[in-house]
């Protein structure tokens, strides 16, 4: 379903603009492997801070490396094809559960994710939103900074919130459990608000500790880090027209196309992030009209980054989730 949704923009650009495939094509094949292994190399980065918040936060690993790197390629398989990129933390919570981790630790690893990525994002978009307001962009300069606002006032009052008191699920959504649920609702609500209770207890536990601080702050370096390769995938593309954009401001560009894309409306992203990357690239100080987009040079390279970006990753992310989806064969009886 994500593939085929996210495939729509290309095919509306390929009929209403002067864009071919051939021209996507042109980017080069080294250029674009570059950038696929760029992109790849973020979600690898990715999953070693799992593996690393796991060891720092619970103690010890749970499983091999390549288990838990795994398991988290196949977390973000589920976050690249829901809008928003939210969903893969529950598929990480599930597999660490599965290993024996009490549920308010596992919940607590993931929020601790959440958070080194809500905080790498919204930073790098705060910055590359006041510096296309400095360079005359200011639509998209505006528009990147109030949309990152949002997600980051909201993860910073959580996390204030969980290190003074309990958090419980709201009584709406408790309303509407029992409707659709009614004779389990109750031992769902249970176990969502012990997992919450355990979460917060972690939470104040840690925040009150300066251990946490050292490990966070390791993630967050390996967050940045992962962002820098996202900026490579980009920057390897847009050399092949010349267009003279440095690591820094294709650092920018990903940065403000990841908050564009985080809007809640298309599978993965799709469509918003090409958006959002072009209008930065392009230091848009005005609303756009469809011909000024379709008749810009830079949309076959940007619809190969996101090829290289997206669909690349993907693949290796399913493959990932399969694995995990169908696990090991029990073995077979002996014959007595």
């Amino acid at each position: 379903m994500a593939v085929p949704a996210s495939i729509v923009p290309f095919v509306i650009i390929f009929v209403t603009t002067n864009v071919t495939p051939q021209d996507i094509f042109a980017v080069g094949l080294f250029p674009f492997m570059a950038a696929a292994f760029a992109a790849v190399t973020r979600i690898m980065l990715q999953a070693y801070r799992f593996k690393y918040f796991i060891r720092k936060f619970i103690g010890q690993d749970i499983s091999s490396t390549g288990r838990t790197m795994a398991a988290r390629l196949a977390g973000e398989f589920v976050t690249y094809t829901t809008p928003s990129y939210v969903g893969g933390e529950f598929v990480r919570i599930a597999w660490m559960s599965k290993q024996g981790v009490p549920p308010g630790k596992a919940a607590w690893v993931a929020t601790m994710e959440i958070i080194a990525d809500v905080f790498a994002v919204t930073i790098l978009g705060f910055i590359a939103g006041a510096l296309a307001i400095m360079k005359g962009g200011t639509t998209i300069g505006i528009t990147v900074i109030l949309l990152a606002l949002p997600t980051f006032l909201f993860w910073f009052i959580v996390i204030v919130y969980s290190a003074k008191r309990n958090m419980q699920v709201p009584m709406f959504i408790v309303r509407i459990v029992e409707r659709f649920a009614q004779k389990k609702a109750e031992q769902y609500i249970g176990q969502v608000n012990k997992a919450l209770g355990d979460l917060c207890t972690m939470s104040r536990e840690n925040f009150a500790s300066s251990r946490v601080i050292r490990p966070f702050v390791v993630g967050l370096a390996i967050t940045f880090a992962s962002y820098v390769a996202y900026g490579v995938s980009f920057l390897v593309l847009a050399e092949t027209i010349g267009s003279g954009i440095g690591l820094f401001d294709s650092l920018m560009a990903v940065a403000a196309s990841n908050v564009v894309g985080n809007i809640p409306i298309t599978i993965g992203g799709s469509g918003l992030t090409e958006l959002g990357i072009w209008a930065y690239v392009s230091n848009l100080s005005t609303i756009p009209n469809f011909e000024e987009i379709a008749q810009d040079s830079k949309l076959n390279v940007i619809i190969a980054w996101r090829i290289a970006s997206y669909h690349v990753p993907l693949v290796i992310m399913w493959i990932a989730i399969m694995k995990l989806a169908i696990g090991k064969k029990p073995a077979e009886a002996a014959p007595s």
